[in-house]
């Protein structure tokens, strides 16, 4: 391991006990180091930081920062023990506006999960299927459900146990039984074809080790990709969106059910694993379906008024 490389190993672990989840970080990191020493460098420039920043060439100025960000904090690191470290300044501009997410709909969700079965190797397509469709259904981060052990699913009792999730807070999920059925023949299947499992992981790869973050989301991108499935204003649809769906057809749901949806918005914050109802806010985006449904809620409420 070169110099570089064991500096950049070293400030992940760092960042990782100060409990940083680093899902980017962890593969965008040794690969600017790669592209550094690529170039016959042993330091890291800002010219070269630009350069890798800017890949791939048709991402968004956007794309562009939040990679040349995650550099710059290394840098800024580094530059105490390697005083050629060159600092980039903040060459792209990031949007201030946050962008809207993507409602899936139900078409595409199915057509995402046909996709995912799809898939060659037999042990990703069960996985990886199995954790979109437990994503949809729960509205989990992606990160607490590649997290998840098998003692954390409970089948028995339709309870999922959510450890170390977002501001180190745990979380029980009840689930339906839909999805209990769902995930007792994904272990049939998993178990099948990886009896010997090296990790308590529930969700596993071909080599029976815990799914990696970025490789599951490499796929997905595939995925969305070979589905046609765009964002608002063409954007490219993102995993963290299924999150946002999950909420917003909650919500809907509720609507329709003629229940007080109010009241209930506290259920929906302690499941989503917000710290309050105010943080859930930003997930219910304005989308017609939902404003259907809470306009004929209206029309019955003042049709019932004497």
């Amino acid at each position: 391991m070169t110099p570089l490389a064991a500096a950049a190993d070293a400030y992940l672990k760092m960042r990782r006990a100060l409990g940083f989840k680093l899902y980017h970080l962890t593969w965008w990191l040794p690969d600017f180091v790669a592209f550094v020493e690529s170039h016959g460098s042993s330091t890291i420039t800002a010219a070269l930081a630009v350069r890798w920043a800017q890949q791939p060439p048709g991402g968004t100025p956007s794309w562009w920062a939040h990679r040349l960000s995650a550099v710059r904090g290394f840098a800024k690191h580094h530059q105490a023990y390697d005083p050629r470290t060159e600092i980039p300044e903040c060459h792209f501009s990031r949007p201030r506006l946050r962008q809207p997410p993507h409602i899936y709909s139900d078409r595409e969700i199915r057509s995402l999960l046909i996709l995912a079965r799809q898939l060659k190797d037999p042990i990703l397509s069960a996985s990886y299927s199995t954790l979109l469709a437990l994503l949809a259904t729960t509205g989990m981060r992606v990160g607490e459900a590649l997290a998840l052990d098998d003692p954390d699913v409970d089948l028995e009792q339709a309870i999922i146990t959510v450890r170390r999730a977002k501001f180190g807070k745990s979380r029980l999920l009840p689930v339906h039984p839909t999805t209990t059925a769902a995930l007792q023949h994904y272990i049939r299947r998993r178990d099948r074809l990886c009896p010997h499992r090296p990790t308590p992981g529930f969700f596993v790869s071909s080599t029976g080790r815990r799914v990696l973050h970025q490789k599951f989301h490499h796929v997905f991108l595939r995925l969305i990709s070979q589905g046609d499935i765009r964002g608002p204003a063409g954007r490219r649809a993102r995993l963290h969106d299924l999150r946002h769906t999950f909420a917003v057809k909650t919500v809907g749901d509720w609507y329709r059910a003629g229940v007080d949806v109010e009241a209930r918005l506290p259920w929906l914050s302690t499941y989503l694993g917000h710290v309050s109802p105010s943080s859930t806010y930003w997930y219910l985006s304005a989308t017609p379906e939902l404003m259907d449904a809470a306009g004929a809620r209206l029309e019955r409420f003042w049709e019932a008024k004497p």
